[in-house]
């Protein structure tokens, strides 16, 4: 069990919002991954950093007895990616991240918003996995789910504003 991974590079260990500033962490590096590879690229990342991370909770659950301990954030990691990857999940260079035109900033601060707001209250899904699934999978699943709801409804958004905008 590595404490540096499952706490996000110790952003979990915020004394206040632990999982908002996992949060933060995670939408400042997927932003990054994005600008400097692309979306299919992020989306594999968050792949391959879930089963690790499954694997890594499950370890430190049996260690510590303790269940979706809140200083484990890198659920919010992979639901954060999970989100970018679905919306904007365009590449754009270091110089159009702040072009409103294209969307990028937009949409990655929405997905931000929406991810908090699902991680947050757990509607629907999203809060009977983290009520009934045990372990790693129950820690991880809720964020994916919420992840990726975020991202879709950030892009239905995205396109309703340009709907309205007439483009």
């Amino acid at each position: 069990m590595n404490w540096f991974f499952i706490t996000l590079g110790y952003s979990g260990l915020s004394p206040k919002a632990p999982g908002t500033a996992g949060s933060i962490v995670a939408l400042l590096l997927g932003m990054w991954i994005l600008i400097a590879f692309d979306a299919q690229t992020l989306f594999l990342a968050s792949l391959l950093i879930t089963v690790i991370a499954i694997k890594s909770i499950n370890q430190y659950e049996e260690m510590s007895g303790i269940h979706d301990d809140k200083r484990i954030v890198i659920d919010e990691l992979a639901g954060m990616w999970f989100a970018l990857s679905v919306a904007p999940a365009l590449s754009v260079g270091l110089h159009e991240v702040s072009d409103f035109h294209n969307g990028f900033l937009i949409q990655s601060l929405l997905s931000f918003a929406l991810f908090r707001y699902f991680d947050i209250k757990k509607p629907s899904i999203i809060g009977r996995i983290d009520r009934e699934a045990k372990g790693g999978i129950g820690v991880m699943g809720d964020d994916i789910i919420a992840g990726f709801a975020a991202g879709i409804l950030s892009a239905v958004i995205w396109q309703g504003i340009l709907a309205l905008q007439g483009f």
